[in-house]
């Protein structure tokens, strides 16, 4: 049996049945990013898709955003089941679908794609991903957290917060760098976050701040989760995403960053008697659900589990 090779592109797609023939099981699924050989999605899903014995396995497409277009329709030509999609794709993939799931639609992003005769319907993982990772390290429910989330205006804040605001939690504090971005998500949002029935107390149920430490320490009495979902924390270099102090016991931290799996905000609030974990459970679930929607069925995640962490050894 051949080796997969570390990256394939989009005229090996084009003739996928040459490219891959020595393939056993057969390639039919893949992540597409530029650049995507970083992509750990391999190590987590191959073996899954083994373990609840597919008789397939999962590979990575380098794909420019001018070939998406007819990436995507080779999907359906070459038998696919479905694919993941990474930077810079996941907007693009958005248009490039016949349906999708609510959360991708209020998100605008699709990060997952499953073929379905000759329709592809997008869903969005990256949210429900986080809401199954909360739930797994602290054994709460966003609906039932008031819940801060630094970097908001990004990707994948603007994912948690999409999920926070569905799911109805009972406080939601976007903060952003340029406060115009986390106000104008937060207007968008607030239809989510008008339930009549959730407690209305002196505080607003979603407010816009600007990343600034006296506009944050304003509002962490009031907080009992807080997520970074900014790129903060992965060199050492980083300035702080929130400076120790504020951080008290009661807080739940959470920082989607997974390599380095230390991050000094995960210190800082451990210092401080806080409860943190890393992003590492966000990939793992957001994995999980993927493979959920391709074949309709639990996935494996102890074994999503085990291939995530040995790739992850010695970083």
């Amino acid at each position: 049996m051949g080796e997969a090779k570390q990256v394939y592109t989009l005229s090996d797609l084009r003739q996928w049945e040459e490219a891959t023939s020595d393939l056993d099981p057969p390639a039919r699924l893949a992540v597409f990013g530029n650049p995507v050989q970083h992509s750990r999605s391999p190590q987590m899903h191959n073996p899954a898709l083994k373990a609840a014995e597919t008789n397939c396995q999962y590979v990575r497409l380098h794909i420019q955003p001018d070939e998406l277009s007819e990436a995507l329709q080779l999907l359906k030509a070459k038998k696919f089941i479905g694919t993941n999609v990474t930077i810079p794709h996941k907007g693009g993939v958005f248009d490039g679908v016949d349906d999708m799931s609510e959360v991708a639609r209020r998100i605008g992003a699709v990060n997952t794609v499953a073929v379905d005769g000759d329709q592809l319907i997008g869903h969005n993982t990256d949210a429900p991903g986080l809401k199954r990772a909360i739930r797994e390290a602290f054994s709460m429910d966003l609906a039932d957290l008031r819940i801060m989330i630094i970097g908001a205006g990004g990707g994948a804040g603007r994912a948690a917060s999409v999920q926070c605001a569905m799911d109805q939690c009972e406080r939601l504090v976007l903060v952003n760098r340029t406060v115009g971005k986390a106000e104008a998500l937060a207007a968008e949002l607030s239809d989510l976050m008008s339930d009549p029935e959730k407690f209305e107390g002196p505080t607003d149920r979603i407010l816009a701040i600007p990343h600034e430490v006296a506009a944050m320490e304003e509002e962490l009495d009031q907080i009992d989760l807080i997520i970074n979902a900014t790129s903060m924390g992965m060199k050492r270099t980083d300035p702080e995403v929130l400076p120790q102090r504020l951080i008290s016991p009661h807080h739940l931290v959470y920082d989607m960053i997974y390599a380095p799996p230390r991050t000094r905000l995960i210190a800082n609030a451990e210092a401080q008697g806080a409860r943190a974990a890393n992003g590492l459970g966000m990939l793992l679930w957001q994995g999980a659900l993927a493979f959920e929607y391709w074949f309709n069925k639990e996935a494996p995640v102890e074994a999503m589990r085990r291939g995530l962490l040995e790739s992850l050894e010695g970083e």
